[in-house]
């Protein structure tokens, strides 16, 4: 089965090189500065990646791509970074089909009713992993969970102003994460960071993680948790070089057994036989866990277990070249025309009402890149500003919307 050891074992060394730099002085990376032109025409992102020489571009031009919602791209670049072809096994395939498909949002939330600590991981360059557990916001707090930490976070400020900007995180200015955090303060989460401190990382940064997490409970007792990680961050048992992830330091610190979900286990891959066999067989419209003929959800085999439940998402559908998990529960507005037919090559941006004048995240990006491209973007209910941008960044539009 395919796993994410090899990113988690990574993860550290790119931190170091790189990510701390975001992280702690919050100025330049790689791919340019936290601005508003933070989001790009995939071309002049593919020509960056073409042109760097660090080992770790093709990690940093993926995200890149997922900030302006370059799915397909994403899943492309992230892939030169090798891919291995699963292993597909009649047991795997008689396990699949014998075992239920319960539909992994509303398993989540029944089973969190008695857990006092949900963590849930992502992979940093797959917006879906964020859709996911934006949907399942709503159902965890209705079973009193109050508290979100999310291990991307910068700043704290974003409690009392009610949305993200571009400085309240590095993956946090893609779209889907800026939805997750707008969705969590409007239900009435109180978001916390608790990232380690400049320069830890390994071993030191689990074990500062967990303590800062554990400060915080302790401090904020009226409610329960929900902690977003990246990848192993949400193991709890033995882990090579740190010894325990955050999550298994935590459950040892406070005594407390964490609900741990994966999302990582099977990555959607940029062809369909690279992705795992379970993520291929998944037929249905969403992510599900599968429940063995014993009542047993399926959290991993033939390995060491770290999670209580493993997620697998389906292998995702195109709708005029969008992702189908990103349109689910909004509604589709199309840019007329008569905007856009002498103006091409565009980004077209939809920010919150009064975001865009504060540095916020935009709520969905498209290029439209000739008459044929449809202009399609996908919001929820409520009030917009669209922002056109042309091939040299600048602004040559800009109008309301009300998304009813």
């Amino acid at each position: 089965m395919e796993n994410l050891h090899a990113m988690a074992a990574i993860k550290p060394i790119l931190i170091n090189k790189l990510f701390c730099t975001i992280l702690f002085l919050n100025i330049s990376v790689a791919f340019g500065q936290l601005t508003p032109d933070s989001y790009r025409f995939s071309k002049d992102i593919i020509s960056q990646i073409n042109k760097d020489t660090v080992s770790w571009k093709y990690q940093t031009g993926a995200t890149e791509l997922s900030f302006s919602g370059y799915y397909e791209d994403v899943l492309k670049v992230w892939d030169k970074n090798g891919v291995r072809k699963p292993k597909i096994t009649e047991e795997d395939s008689l396990f699949f089909t014998t075992s239920n498909k319960v539909n992994a949002k509303d398993y989540i939330i029944k089973q969190s009713k008695n857990a006092q600590i949900l963590i849930i991981n992502e992979a940093h360059h797959i917006a879906k992993h964020r859709t996911f557990t934006r949907s399942v916001l709503k159902g965890l707090y209705e079973n009193g969970y109050r508290y979100l930490g999310l291990e991307a976070l910068f700043e704290t400020a974003v409690n009392e102003r009610k949305f993200p900007v571009l400085d309240t995180g590095y993956y946090t200015q893609e779209p889907e994460f800026g939805n997750l955090i707008s969705e969590a303060l409007k239900i009435g989460f109180t978001l916390f960071k608790y990232e380690a401190s400049e320069g830890k990382n390994g071993k030191e940064r689990e074990i500062e993680q967990a303590e800062n997490i554990q400060k915080y409970i302790e401090n904020n007792p009226n409610g329960k948790v929900v902690i977003h990680v990246g990848y192993a961050h949400a193991y709890e048992n033995d882990y090579p070089a740190w010894g325990k992830a955050m999550a298994g330091r935590l459950k040892e610190n406070m005594k407390i057994d964490p609900l741990t979900i994966d999302q990582t286990m099977f990555l959607e891959r940029s062809e369909i036989e690279n992705n795992h066999l379970f993520m291929r067989m998944n037929k249905t419209d969403g992510p599900i866990v599968l429940i063995d003929k014993n009542g047993k959800v399926f959290n991993g085999k033939n390995e060491l277990i770290q999670t209580d439940i493993v997620i697998i998402h389906p292998q995702t559908s195109y709708i005029n070249n969008r992702p189908d998990w990103f349109s689910k529960g909004k509604v589709r507005y199309t840019v007329p025309n008569s905007k856009t037919k002498n103006h091409q090559p565009l980004l077209v941006l939809a920010y919150r009402n009064n975001e865009f004048e504060q540095s916020g995240i935009p709520a969905d990006i498209i290029e439209i890149t000739d008459n044929n491209t449809p202009g399609e973007l996908y919001l929820i209910k409520g009030r917009y500003t669209i922002v056109m941008k042309d091939e040299n960044y600048n602004i040559i539009d800009k109008y309301s919307i009300k998304i009813k």
